[in-house]
């Protein structure tokens, strides 16, 4: 069963870095085919995919998100994680981990988790 789950802080300040990290069980990070993905839903709007880090390590990034967001990982522990830089409320959302297999799209998904930009 693979398994993931969010973590990081629920509140952020405005300008500071969100930093959130995703903790797979189940499946290996580094495992060939899969695209481990950042997803945001700011309240009241719909999905927006933010980025991902394929299994070779190379990562793809939102055009409107570029010059603020990185997706990096620690393959020994089987996590990735995401920093989006000078935040602002827009950033506020539910923030979700997914695992994306390109073929036949987004099979496992993390619970969310909520963080706020507010001063």
């Amino acid at each position: 069963q693979v398994q993931l789950q969010e973590s990081g802080p629920g509140l952020v300040k405005p300008s500071q870095t969100l930093s959130l990290t995703c903790t797979v069980s189940g499946a290996s990070i580094v495992a060939n085919y899969y695209y481990w993905t950042w997803i945001r839903q700011p309240p009241g709007k719909g999905l927006e995919w933010m980025g991902a880090i394929y299994s070779s390590g190379s990562t793809y990034y939102s055009p409107s998100l570029m010059s603020r967001i990185s997706i990096s990982r620690d393959t020994s522990k089987n996590q990735f994680t995401l920093q989006l830089s000078s935040v602002t409320p827009e950033d506020t959302a539910v923030y979700y981990c997914a695992r994306d297999t390109m073929l036949l799209g987004f099979d496992y998904w993390g619970q969310g988790t909520q963080v706020t930009v507010s001063s």
